[in-house]
């Protein structure tokens, strides 16, 4: 190899790999936060699933948690890797992330690949792993956002340049998660896709007409999915039927309310022993509450608030629109989820079934999150002092 090219050679990977000038340097409170959250999360885990996997797994206790720190390995490379790389570098391969993100959800409807878990159809089957394609769409569908609405910022009030377009893209997306249907993961980019494109430069009353539309077709899927409005019976009156529809909610008031100020503590939750579903997933919020009181749970949701504001800090600092965008949609993403979570589980909004972010079982969103938080790191390196 001639000496030309190889200085060519290191010059692209130069352009690839952003180092931090003299007195930048990542965001350490955010990484900081970031660390306590992933150990907390491991130590109620490692709890909330202890006897659910020691029934369903022949006696392994562990069987959720060495899977969970198989999965936080992953996203650790992931975060590393992405936390190195220039984020201007995903700006050419925004087109590349919409087709990606449509792909991956229609994935689930090949039979061979689909796994059904109850009525939904999320899941894949890929060589004896499961994943959740609906997890990575929320990254690659808000790069490929941030990247839409940096170049169309001045257009966006054009019905043909901006909003059109808009709205198309985002029925699309939504469409297919109808399809399978994922309302929860819906609601959570649903709402990302609107906070980015206000900050990206998008009208209000264009933002108010897309959330009566949304309306609509909710009121609408009520007529044809009556699960769902059982939900909604649930939250108004959680006495509806306690023994079934509303089993769920009962059982979660019930931990979270007996946990106290201090909690019974670690390990000695006792709705955990199969009187509460989804201890490990969407539950495992009210096992912490139930094992370490209300303190703790408090203390938790300062740590989601404190994600929320480094974030947009971030996006404050952000050198450009690009990552001002992609830094406020990821801390938005990660926050906003956990409060439909939290939500859920103590009855301030309708049960949607989605994971409690960074914490609840789950390899694809573990991944998709830490690789999300990599790119979050990567804005903050650059960020203007």
């Amino acid at each position: 190899m001639s000496l030309k090219k190889k200085i060519q050679g290191a010059l692209r990977v130069k352009k690839i790999f952003y180092a931090p000038k003299k007195g930048q340097g990542p965001d350490k409170i955010l990484q900081y936060t970031l660390a306590v959250v992933l150990v907390f999360g491991l130590i109620s885990l490692s709890s909330a699933s202890s006897v659910v996997s020691y029934d369903k797994f022949d006696g392994d206790a562990y069987r959720y948690f060495k899977r969970q720190l198989f999965g936080l390995a992953v996203g650790l490379i992931a975060y590393f890797i992405l936390s190195k790389i220039d984020y201007h570098i995903w700006r050419k391969y925004a087109l590349g992330f919409l087709v990606f993100s449509i792909f991956l959800l229609i994935l689930v409807f090949i039979p061979g690949l689909s796994t059904h878990y109850g009525k939904a159809r999320s899941w894949i089957n890929i060589f004896g792993f499961s994943l959740q394609p609906s997890e990575f769409v929320k990254l690659s569908f808000l790069l490929y956002l941030a990247a839409w609405l940096e170049t169309k910022k001045r257009d966006l009030s054009d019905i043909h340049e901006g909003i059109g377009p808009f709205v198309i893209v985002l029925g699309i997306i939504g469409g297919l998660m109808l399809m399978q249907p994922d309302i929860g993961t819906l609601s959570i980019i649903s709402l990302i896709s609107l906070i980015v494109y206000f900050v990206g430069g998008g009208k209000k009353t264009h933002i108010a007409g897309i959330i009566l539309i949304g309306m609509a077709f909710f009121v609408l899927m009520l007529q044809f999915k009556p699960y769902q409005m059982d939900r909604l019976r649930c939250y108004a009156d959680p006495s509806f039927s306690p023994d079934d529809i509303c089993y769920q909610i009962n059982q979660s008031l019930i931990a979270v309310g007996s946990g106290g100020i201090f909690g019974r503590g670690l390990g000695e939750s006792r709705q955990k022993y199969m009187y509460l579903p989804e201890v490990s997933g969407d539950s495992i919020f009210a096992i912490i509450a139930e094992e370490m009181g209300l303190v703790v749970s408090t203390l938790l949701i300062i740590l989601f608030l404190t994600i929320f504001y480094r974030g947009y800090r971030i996006s404050l600092a952000a050198p450009d629109d690009f990552g001002k965008i992609l830094a406020i949609g990821i801390s938005s993403w990660i926050s906003i989820q956990a409060f439909i979570n939290i939500g859920g589980i103590i009855n301030l909004m309708p049960m949607t079934g989605v994971p409690l972010p960074l914490i609840s079982y789950g390899g694809s969103a573990i991944l998709s999150s830490l690789a999300a938080f990599g790119v979050l790191v990567n804005i903050s390196s650059q960020g203007k002092k």
